[in-house]
Parts: structure tokens; sequence; C-alpha cells
């Protein structure tokens, strides 16, 4: 298990540098994910000192506790299978009111995308699924094939930004009435009927904006992110960092707003000589732009390629 979660983690220095450590702190790794970023955290704490880990995927926090259980640390570490939207709520069961530093390392882990049939990829012929967290009802399978072509076309389009989104839904619909789409394959090859052969040979792969589509709607990634963020800056200590890696726009749109809601909350008209509203900044950004991988880690890790690294730091 371990193995099959190796993968380089992306932006790794530049968070670390960013969560600013202090060795006797209490960190959260909200995306444990295979702890390549855990490790480093780990790696950098004292006696005292003090790591959170999350994630909803069982087969991280197996993979994970195998890895950290080799970092050098006599910090203690505590790994809990949970979406990270319960950040607060896990660290109030182990005893932590709030906590130095938080990193949220978003979207799919290599090992979800690398492993088939989790059916996260277009790579490989799999059952619909695309759960994060295995034990939840809701799967890609029952999206594909119970959505209304209305509730089709607007996530495609919402979630994939897919300018074919209205005629990939018609003929998922035209396609399952006559048999149940059931498997990745069967999914790409409707993609496929749906865009014209001119278009499909623009953006890459045809069914990368609906498989991403159907995977956040899937995972509720988006409505996760959002109701998050407020909550990671509230556990904060004074001064401390709140980290995110996101890997396409909506992500990034996301917290980029978030970040500027928590750092300038003030809803006074621009024409007041003063606040009268009374809201008073939480923080302050650390980051104009997202931080981005330079050209080694790019060479290195394709991954990379879409990450951004975000920033933002409670005030004292």
């Amino acid at each position: 298990m371990e193995s099959q979660f190796q993968h380089k983690s992306v932006l790794l220095q530049e968070c670390i540098a960013n969560l600013n450590i202090n060795p006797d702190g209490v960190y959260v790794d909200g995306t444990l994910g295979g702890a390549g970023h855990s490790s480093e955290i780990l790696a950098r704490l004292g006696k005292n000192g003090v790591l959170i880990g999350l994630d909803q995927d069982e087969a991280a926090i197996k993979a994970s506790t195998v890895r950290l259980q080799k970092v050098e640390s006599q910090a203690k570490y505590h790994l809990l299978k949970t979406n990270f939207v319960n950040l607060i709520e896990a660290c109030k069961t182990i005893g932590y009111s709030e906590v130095d530093g938080i990193l949220l390392d978003l979207g799919v882990s290599s090992y979800q995308f690398d492993t088939g049939d989790r059916g996260f990829s277009y790579r490989f012929d799999a059952p619909l699924d695309m759960r994060m967290d295995q034990q939840q009802e809701l799967t890609a399978d029952y999206v594909v094939n119970n959505y209304t072509v209305d509730a089709l076309k607007k996530i495609f389009w919402a979630y994939g930004e897919e300018r074919w989104a209205a005629r990939i839904a018609k003929i998922i619909e035209e396609r399952r009435s006559k048999k149940r789409i059931e498997t990745t394959g069967e999914l790409v090859e409707v993609i496929k009927a749906a865009i014209p052969l001119g278009a499909r040979k623009e953006g890459g792969h045809p069914a990368k904006r609906t498989f991403q589509a159907i995977r956040i709607e899937v995972n509720h990634e988006l409505d996760v992110l959002t109701e998050t963020i407020g909550k990671a800056i509230d556990l904060l200590a004074p001064g401390g960092r709140l980290c995110i890696i996101t890997f396409h726009s909506l992500e990034d749109r996301i917290v980029k707003n978030k970040f500027r809601e928590a750092s300038n909350p003030c809803k006074c008209p621009s024409d007041f000589p003063v606040c009268v509203c009374g809201k008073k900044p939480l923080g302050k950004i650390l980051t104009g732009k997202p931080i981005v991988a330079g050209e080694e880690e790019l060479n290195d890790n394709p991954r990379a390629k879409s990450a951004g690294l975000r920033v933002f730091a409670k005030l004292i």
C-alpha cells in the first residue's frame, strides 16, 4: 500500500517555507494522501510539536501510518479518517482548539488517479465510482445514470467549463435509455460521440473536463472547500498560516475570494470616510498571485503544471 502512494508532493518546499513551522507548534495536513507534505512537516517538529493528518480515504490513512513511522521525529501525530471540512471537530476530539498551520492540497491524489478501479481516470476502463470516501453513497454511476439532462448539463458547464455540456448530457440520456452506462470506458465513448471530431483535437483528452465535473459533483468538492476556508481561519492561532494548493481555476477563484473577504471584510460603501459595519480583518494575504512550480519541479513532476499555492496569515 505504501508504495502505491509514493508520488512527488507538489510545491513541497514552498509549502514548508510558507507554513513558517515552529518546532513546538501544532499543524494540520487536511489532505494527508501519501503523507508527502506531512513527512516534511513532522521532520521539522520537536518533542512538543504535533501533526494532525486528515483524509477521507481509508487507503491514505493506512499508507501514511506506515510512512510517518519511518520519520525521525519526537513529535506526536494523530491520523483521522474524515473530510477536512470537519477539521475543527477533529482537532477538538484530540484536545486542540487552535493550531499554528493548516495545509490543504486539493483535488485527487496520484494514487487515486492511478488506481484504475477507483474510476477517477479516463485512462482505465473501470466501474463509475469516483468517491474519495468509499463509504459514501453517491457515486459517479448514480450521477451519470440518474441525474436529469438539465442537471448533467449544469454540472458539466459549472464544474468542468465544458462548452459541449448540452450535447454530452443529451447523448448520455440517449445511451442510458437503451443500456445503463456502467464503466469509465463506456462514458468516454459517449463523450467522444458528443464532441465533434475537430474539437476533440483541442485541449487534451476530450473526457477531461466532464470527468472533472462528475468527480467534483460526487465529492461536493467546491461546496466543501467554500465551507472549510472560514473554519480553517477560525482554527488558526494568532500568526498561524493557511496554505492551500489548487489545481484549476474554480478552486483558485474560491480561495482567492475567501482570502480577500477574510482580509478585508468591511461592507461599508467606498465613499464612507470611516468603517461603521464593525467587521475587522482576520488576517492578511501573503500571496498576491499563486505561487507556482519552478522549471526544475515542472520537469520532474508534470502534476505540478496546474498547481498554485495561496497563503493566508492570521492576525497576531
